[in-house]
């Protein structure tokens, strides 16, 4: 499993309709795309609290070979490029995917939280004790699904939680999912 993510933030008076019309119109896209377990497609929008306005799509790859295509073989970056320009794309190797107790239903807001492993302590054991967590995370009502995603070059750990919270708008940190593809999510590890 691999993650990837950039985030292009957009000025505070940009209208995110546009974004949520994007997605509504170009979402369905990458529901059936080869390598792909999940994509969401995650808003921060000033309009519903957020400090900032903010698309910032997060990407589990099944395998790196439907990333590839999506990234540079003409299959969907493309749109982002020419829209927004090219942003960074964060990387990170994915160490476990979870389902939760409400993977059957929609999740509408998710969290990607980061940070650094300690430079004193064996990476392996910083990452146990996160799957541990992530066991135990899983086991919240409202978690559809959670990964665990280590950057190495960084030595970054990261937790992406995606929840179904019906009428509770987001919280500070969160972002709306306004759409999730999900094609192999059944071969997420």
């Amino acid at each position: 499993m691999y993650a990837m993510q950039y985030q292009i933030t957009l000025p505070a008076d940009y209208d995110m309709d546009i974004i949520r019309r994007r997605i509504a119109t170009r979402g369905s896209a990458l529901d059936a795309f080869d390598g792909l377990g999940l994509k969401a497609y995650l808003v921060r929008d000033r309009a519903n609290g957020s400090s900032i306005n903010q698309y910032a799509p997060f990407y589990l790859w099944a395998d790196t070979a439907g990333m590839r295509e999506f990234l540079w073989g003409g299959a969907g970056f493309g749109g982002i490029v020419a829209d927004f320009g090219r942003p960074a794309v964060r990387h990170y190797t994915g160490a476990a995917f979870r389902p939760g107790r409400a993977f059957v239903d929609n999740p509408d807001t998710a969290r990607f939280d980061t940070a650094p492993l300690p430079a004193d302590v064996d990476p392996a054991v910083c990452v146990a004790d996160a799957l541990d967590a992530l066991d135990d995370r899983v086991e919240d009502a409202s978690v559809h699904s959670a990964a665990v995603v280590v950057d190495p070059d960084r030595w970054v750990l990261g937790h992406l939680i995606l929840s179904v919270r019906g009428e509770k708008p987001p919280q500070p940190g969160e972002y709306e999912v306004l759409h999730l593809s999900r094609p192999h999510i059944g071969e997420l590890a």
